[in-house]
């Protein structure tokens, strides 16, 4: 079936020709073709070359927006008026979700330590937070102030010193405002786009350079974030939104299309999957997803996603967990009767939801974690934006003479193996004179 056809690609295990099929389909590119890395590329180096002049031409040619150096940061009686804006209940769901963000983030954060081993050497390390960080929250599609506490929270847990916060002209919505009042920050620029990464890895003008690049962002942002990367750190190079529900016929079917299409709502080229052991439960989500785009604000990117990205996979309950692993998406849910027996055997995805009442919606505002997380299979070798992200670990080494003397011998047959004679004079001269 081709994603032209109206019905979403159902694959089965059992087929012969599955591994094909499947491996076929989840090779498909998703996201622009389009090459903009030539337009990024001439972008930070006029900023580079230009300072804020560049952003400021930048915002009239992109954006649309006519603005000077003194209105490109958003002053603290605005971040107020327009927090003040926002409905109270907006307001309390975020200091709500900002309170369990900045408890869980606080217990991930890694402690000092210290030991002297066998012989006699001091070892250790040290975690110290970043000097600067940059936050980049999007202005286009919709406005996401949950973005804004689960980049900046963790930061702040960190004990990250300044956190400068870019996001497009044209108008910050109060909610955005509002969360980043919550979230502590204080320091807001109206830039976007590449020009905005170039402003925060380099400087332009009024906006200093940071030490690390954190926030979502559409083609041109991300690959922004790829080109400045060695100046300063990023989180990550994020892809398309994905989701994979591991579902029995014990679940409702609407709920499950609740889910599938949650995912899909975000963008075109989002990414829905469910797995089941049971077809005809498959065939009622199926109908429960087009009964729920009928009415759904967002439906033209969610069917768009849904009939082109989309899949339903047949399969044992026991092989899950393995086409999970396979699949290494950015979320799972196991809305199972035992869903941590089969969580348990995940070992690639960015975040696992535990049972029918655990939908990657509660994940993505108030559970706590992070919805930040690995996409386009990144979760195979990377985790979701943490507490860690923000903080850098600094190695603590100390000899005496007696430890020096067990460790220099060693350190010495593997200087001169490697052609380095500096290296063993170091050691070399430490060794004589004791001597």
């Amino acid at each position: 079936m081709t994603p032209s056809e109206e019905r979403v690609r159902r694959f089965d295990v059992s087929d012969p020709g599955f591994e094909a099929a499947f491996g076929a389909f989840l090779g498909e590119a998703r996201g622009t073709s389009v090459d903009v890395n030539a337009a990024v590329v001439a972008v930070i180096g006029a900023v580079r070359a230009e300072g804020v002049a560049a952003l400021l031409r930048f915002s009239r040619e992109f954006d649309g927006v006519d603005l000077g150096e003194a209105d490109l940061r958003v002053s603290s009686d605005e971040i107020a008026a327009g927090a003040a804006r926002c409905d109270a209940d907006v307001r309390a769901a975020l200091a709500f979700a900002a309170e369990r963000i900045r408890d869980y983030h606080k217990r991930l954060a890694p402690a000092d330590g210290h030991f002297t081993d066998a012989a006699g050497v001091e070892l250790g390390w040290r975690w110290s937070p970043l000097d600067a960080v940059g936050v980049y929250v999007p202005g286009g599609r919709a406005a996401y102030p949950s973005t804004v506490l689960m980049s900046v929270i963790p930061a702040k847990v960190a004990g990250v010193g300044r956190i400068a916060m870019v996001t497009p002209p044209g108008g910050v919505q109060p909610a955005v405002l509002a969360a980043a009042m919550e979230a502590g920050v204080t320091e807001i620029w109206r830039v976007g786009g590449a020009q905005a990464i170039a402003a925060l890895a380099y400087g332009a003008g009024p906006i200093t350079a940071v030490d690390k690049i954190v926030g979502p962002g559409n083609a041109y942002v991300t690959a922004a974030k790829r080109q400045v990367f060695g100046a300063v750190g990023i989180d990550a190079l994020a892809g398309p939104s994905e989701v994979v529900v591991v579902a029995d016929a014990g679940n409702d079917p609407a709920w499950i299309a609740a889910d599938l299409l949650a995912q899909a709502e975000h963008d075109p080229d989002a990414q829905s999957i469910l797995i089941t052991d049971d077809a005809a439960f498959a065939d009622a989500v199926e109908a429960a997803i087009a009964g729920q785009l009928a009415g759904l604000a967002t439906a033209t990117d969610a069917a768009a996603s849904w009939r082109d990205h989309g899949a339903m996979v047949i399969a044992p309950l026991d092989a899950a967990p393995g086409l999970v692993n396979r699949i290494a998406p950015e979320h799972v849910e196991f809305a199972v009767d035992d869903p941590k027996a089969l969580a348990d055997q995940v070992r690639h995805a960015g975040a696992i939801f535990l049972g029918r009442y655990a939908p990657e919606a509660i994940g993505d505002y108030v559970a706590g974690s992070n919805h930040v997380l690995p996409t386009s299979r990144a979760a195979r070798f990377s985790s979701g934006l943490s507490t860690q992200d923000f903080l850098k670990r600094t190695s603590i080494v100390g000899c005496d003479a007696a430890a020096f003397a067990a460790l220099a011998p060693a350190a010495l047959a593997l200087a001169g193996v490697e052609g380095l004679p500096a290296h063993a004079r170091s050691l070399a001269i430490r060794i004589n004179r004791r001597g």
